[in-house]
């Protein structure tokens, strides 16, 4: 796509990426390359008809509504040359796909999640999953040598390379664009020099993507030692490398956007991206110049499409349609009989079917060892490729969140067709730095608040070791310092050591009111083993050894400190499928711990406990509902005032504050609805309330369903960047009512 500005803003997307351009705009230069020609098909002589695509982001869907006309008007195209979108358009079109099946496949793709690089939670290891529990702050920064480190672009496009490589498979074979039904060229631009660069060799789908990658949104691509961008400041409508091909005529399809008004000129991202237009269209202007009056301009009027509505394809189809037909005179100039018409589209048929792979080869460029990135991988020499397999394997890959890209290409190297993974480490990592926040208000005096950073050092290893720091302030602060270190190339099996001292606050209420206010201070350990299944789950036993101590607050000068030490012996088992930690959609949660604790162990206190708890979301439409359960237990009625279960607050009994009921036992049951009422995908926003029911309990024998307590809430959520946010009205019996604010995990 290129990098014009929308008249109508709003798809920032782009245009808040150009001031990364700004540092190389005035270098630009020429390189052309030229093609054979194709072979002639007709009986006689005719002029060779070159079709020139030009770059426009979005705005190029218009091409596919120019191709429909030129095959209705039967007019042969012998040579294709393209930049940005008109690259992906005529790379496919010359593939041999129909203008029907490009246009359809730009109306299908999902391109707001196309463009974002995120694998869906379900593909992101497990381990990954647990970042979502303290550390809400999506991006990650990258640290390493004293420094921070930020990606070369905010778009890496992980989710892009394989939906190409999936549109090209059926050209994989062809590695020589001349050879490909109709010969075929792309443009992008050398970042290093500014110089053109004309593609027509390689893989095709990675010819496509340099071909379109904006530079500051989309991440350079690197063919054969150049760093390549999208060509929109070298040429952005390639008129000479059509002719340099052997083109006779040329088809000229211009979708550019054109200079903004002086009155759309409101910031700097603005004026930068007048900047690019300026240097675009002064290249396009060049180009066009040197059209001769046999050539033919196509300029659809595509108004207020914006170079980032992806989504509004079908408009831009119908604007080149009616482009096309309003020349149809000039065009059908070059229209030739239904016979030869018939014979020049015969060389466009029997595409490749599914090729059989007779080896697989990984090019990794990582600290990850081989065998760890193969094991995810189900393609195995002598089957035939399965592309939705492999695509799903590859997030599983992705999804460890140490690569920049995974990608594959299919090759052939002494006549065998074989699978070429390429695994790219992040380069601003291996070490990155990672922030959290949790706030809470109930306008009566309570309110919290915990700051977090998190070091985490990837790769440490080939099986993927990793360390991992953790510094908090605020009403919790603590210490973590953490080893997960991997046992088998897998992933399977893993060893977990964790070293951490926090503080936590324990209140004792009487109705409403505090009558004492506890600091406790604990530090551990906690040794672990276990085994990950697949993405989904977990099961660890492990060993957890403590010290702590217990200091009043608030409260009765005449209560005493304490402390205590703590040796328990754990098993549990986890399993996350949620699409969604914080507003999810569909999938499941649920954990079940048992433990023991016992003095032969180093506790001063011998008890045991049972932990449950389940949640399922489903969707209909925008309405989104989730229903949970828990239920916690000690099985003796002897745990000591540390080691209570809490319940209270938002979603846990909402009419209370958080943790005012505390018990030897306790019980959940909630059902949550919320409706989403924003379609923005930056900052979705929702509608909703709960209905909850349970209590705690002191003793076993008062367990009862009917000793229960109803609460529930009312609320405006929204998944922001910083983490989710919930305002809204807790209600409980006996007018126990509150108003929240929380920012931070919910359910």
């Amino acid at each position: 796509m290129n990098a014009h500005h929308p008249k109508t803003r709003g798809q920032g997307m782009l245009s808040a990426t150009l001031l990364a351009t700004f540092a190389w705009l005035a270098l630009v230069g020429t390189d052309p390359a030229r093609a054979a020609p194709a072979a002639e098909t007709d009986q006689a002589p005719r002029p060779r008809i070159g079709l020139v695509l030009g770059g426009g982001g979005a705005r190029g869907s218009a091409h596919v509504g120019v191709l429909k006309v030129l095959e209705e008007l039967r007019i042969p195209i012998d040579y294709i040359a393209g930049n940005s979108m008109g690259a992906i358009v005529g790379g496919l079109y010359a593939s041999g796909m129909t203008p029907d099946e490009i246009g359809h496949e730009l109306k299908t793709i999902d391109w707001d999640d196309t463009f974002n690089d995120d694998p869906p939670r379900p593909d992101r290891s497990f381990r990954r999953k647990r970042d979502d529990d303290l550390y809400v702050v999506k991006p990650k920064l990258g640290y390493s040598d004293g420094e921070v480190k930020f990606p070369l672009a905010v778009i890496q496009g992980q989710k892009f390379d394989l939906q190409l490589s999936r549109l090209t498979l059926h050209a994989a074979n062809v590695h020589d664009f001349n050879k490909l039904p109709i010969p075929f060229h792309a443009v992008a631009a050398d970042i290093e020099t500014g110089k053109e660069v004309v593609l027509q060799s390689g893989d095709l789908a990675r010819s496509i993507r340099a071909s379109m990658a904006v530079p500051g949104a989309f991440d350079p691509v690197e063919i054969e030692g150049r760093l390549l961008v999208d060509g929109l400041v070298v040429n952005n409508v390639p008129v000479n490398v059509a002719r340099g091909m052997g083109a006779d005529i040329l088809i000229v399809v211009d979708v550019g956007s054109g200079l903004l008004k002086r009155h759309e000129i409101k910031g700097v991202v603005d004026v930068v991206g007048q900047l690019t237009n300026i240097l675009s269209d002064r290249n396009v202007e060049q180009q066009l110049a040197t059209l001769k009056p046999t050539d033919i301009l196509i300029r659809p009027d595509l108004g207020k499409l914006g170079s980032g509505d992806f989504n509004k394809a079908g408009e831009g189809i119908e604007k080149g349609e009616q482009a096309a037909r309003a020349l149809s005179a000039a065009l059908g100039r070059l229209s030739v009989d239904p016979a030869s018409f018939k014979q020049h589209m015969a060389r466009r048929e029997g595409r490749a079917g599914t090729p059989v792979i007779e080896f697989v080869r990984l090019d990794n460029k990582s600290r990850i060892g081989d065998q760890t990135i193969l094991a995810q991988i189900s393609a195995k020499p002598g089957q035939p490729l399965n592309r939705a397999q492999l695509d799903a394997d590859i997030g599983t890959v992705y999804g460890l969140d140490v690569f920049e890209s995974v990608r594959y290409e299919v090759v052939q190297e002494d006549g065998k067709t074989g699978l070429l993974l390429h695994a790219k480490e992040k380069s601003w990592g291996p070490d990155y730095l990672q922030f959290g926040m949790e706030l809470s208000d109930n306008f009566e005096g309570d309110s919290s608040y915990n700051l977090g950073v998190l070091y985490t050092k990837t790769a440490i290893n080939p099986l993927n070791g990793e360390l991992r720091l953790g510094v908090q302030i605020g009403q919790d602060p603590g210490l973590t310092a953490e080893w997960h270190q991997p046992l088998d190339p897998a992933s399977r099996y893993f060893v977990n050591t964790k070293a951490y001292l926090r503080r936590d606050q324990f209140s004792r209420y009487d109705g409403d009111d505090i009558v004492s206010d506890f600091n406790i201070w604990r530090a551990g350990l906690d040794l672990a083993i276990g085994r990950e299944f697949g993405t989904w789950g977990e099961g660890r036993v492990g060993y957890r050894r403590f010290k702590g101590e217990a200091d009043v607050r608030i409260g009765d000068p005449a209560l005493d400190d304490y402390s205590f030490d703590g040796g328990q012996l754990y098993g549990r088992l986890f399993l996350d499928k949620l699409d969604n930690v914080y507003f999810p959609t569909q999938g499941n949660k649920g954990i079940l711990e048992l433990m023991t604790s016992s003095k032969s162990l180093g506790s001063d206190s011998s008890y045991d406990q049972a932990r449950l708890s389940y949640s399922h979301a489903f969707s209909r439409g925008r309405n989104n509902f989730v229903g949970a359960l828990s239920f916690n237990t000690t099985l003796d009625d002897d745990a000591p005032p540390e080691a209570l279960f809490r319940t209270g607050g938002f979603l846990h009994l909402s009419g209370f504050r958080p943790n005012q009921l505390s018990g030897q036992h306790s019980g959940l049951v909630n059902l949550v609805f919320y409706r989403r009422i924003t379609d923005t995908k930056i900052l979705p926003a929702y509608i909703g309330g709960s209905i909850e029911y349970g209590n705690v309990w002191q003793d076993s024998d008062d367990i009862a369903f009917d000793d229960g307590l109803l609460n529930g809430s009312l609320f405006l959520g929204a998944d922001t960047p910083v983490g989710p946010a919930y305002f809204g009205l807790g209600l409980g019996e006996g007018g126990n009512n509150t108003v929240f604010f929380y920012l931070g995990p919910a359910f």
